[in-house]
């Protein structure tokens, strides 16, 4: 069996009030909390090694995200599969697939149905569940299975 790796599953920071909001919901950008809290998940990441960065299409993921790019000199992938609404079994290949330290970008809905299924499948949870804006789900990976999660709670925005 290979080593453990770990994967970086993102929610999305805050990106003010859905309903206030005049226009297409995928165009939605960061509110200025938001891209504070983008700016200290880009900190975390980096320091953590970080690599590959996958983002739902919605502005509001992929600005969560680019900050780390900036950091890392890299660019941020847009991932239909993390889309609001995606079902989990797609984000799951994604996990699988994806490279250690590799970082995906989503919804909390995708987050929650993601989490369930692979508690499930026989993920220990080492957290209170928590998927708030800016959160992050620390996965280990052993082979092609995830065996442990844990979740960091949202920094300030």
């Amino acid at each position: 069996m290979g080593a453990a790796s770990q994967i970086y599953l993102v929610r999305h920071a805050k990106a003010g009030d859905r309903y206030a909001w005049k226009g297409d919901d995928a165009e939605r950008p960061l509110s200025k909390a938001g891209e504070r809290q983008a700016r200290a998940i880009a900190t975390r990441l980096a320091k953590k090694g970080a690599t590959v960065l996958y983002s739902s299409p919605y502005a509001r993921c992929v600005g969560t995200l680019e900050p780390l790019a900036e950091q890392l000199g890299t660019d941020v992938h847009v991932e239909h599969r993390l889309s609001e609404g995606s079902p989990f079994e797609e984000v799951l290949e994604l996990i699988a697939d994806i490279e250690d330290r590799g970082v995906l970008c989503t919804h909390g809905d995708v987050i929650a149905d993601v989490i369930a299924a692979l508690h499930r499948r026989g993920m220990e949870i080492d957290t209170p569940l928590e998927w708030r804006k800016a959160s992050v789900w620390v996965l280990r990976r052993k082979a092609d299975r995830v065996t442990r999660g844990k979740v960091w709670p949202p920094p300030a925005g």
